[in-house]
């Protein structure tokens, strides 16, 4: 049986480019993953393409200051209301939330998901290394992935409870991945078009490349 035009065709794939984040090795990793990709801030590049990465390091107010001035929330927005594709990467996942707690000092998110992103409660922080998580049952995004399989992470911030519920049965409940590290936090989301996870994907080698393969064979 052959395959439909639109089923074998690459998918072009954005990296948002704010200034905040290891773009070029999103840019590799999603190539290696099948992606056509281009790195850019450009406003129409960035609504047309199939799937928009947003990645991000630093700090939370930071992140969400050069957001802000590259229209990246804008963009986002406009994308998730029309059910185009999205994923956060790390701070990329972590401005989604309602709000980021640095140093005493509240910062509001994108506020897609309620929530606060608050430090690790853990002894020793960062979190920075290899690590499993409990992906959640019939995840898409660990598809295919064995329950051992480990990503790497390098974070001092995360998201400790996770609040948002599904009443309406029409509606598909987002799919919450855990992780642990002292206490349990939200290593990654799929919420309808949006996806996101706190641990870097590109840096995660194989398990890491069929993760990134699965949400482009998403889109």
């Amino acid at each position: 049986m052959e395959l439909s035009a639109s089923s074998t065709s690459t998918k072009k794939v954005v990296v948002f480019d704010y200034g905040f984040g290891n773009v070029r090795s999103a840019e590799r990793a999603l190539a290696r993953a099948g992606a056509d990709v281009e790195i850019t801030r450009d406003y129409d590049r960035a609504m047309n393409a199939d799937g928009l990465l947003v990645p991000g390091v630093g700090a939370f107010a930071a992140c969400m200051k050069g957001l802000h001035e590259a229209r990246g929330d804008w963009i986002i927005d406009r994308r998730l209301s029309g059910g185009r594709p999205v994923m956060g990467i790390c701070v990329g996942m972590q401005i989604l939330f309602a709000r980021g707690i640095e140093h005493g000092v509240q910062t509001e998110g994108l506020d897609e998901w309620p929530g606060s992103v608050e430090p690790l409660k853990a002894d020793i922080v960062p979190h920075m290394g290899w690590n499993t998580v409990d992906a959640a049952a019939g995840s898409q995004l660990f598809a295919g992935l064995d329950a051992d399989a480990r990503f790497y992470f390098v974070h001092s911030y995360a998201v400790h409870d996770w609040s948002l519920e599904t009443h309406n049965k029409a509606m598909t409940a987002p799919k919450v991945t855990w992780s642990t590290h002292g206490k349990p936090f939200v290593a990654a989301v799929e919420n309808g078009a949006l996806w996101a996870t706190q641990f870097h994907p590109e840096k995660s080698g194989d398990a890491g490349a069929q993760l990134l393969t699965n949400w482009i064979g998403t889109l």
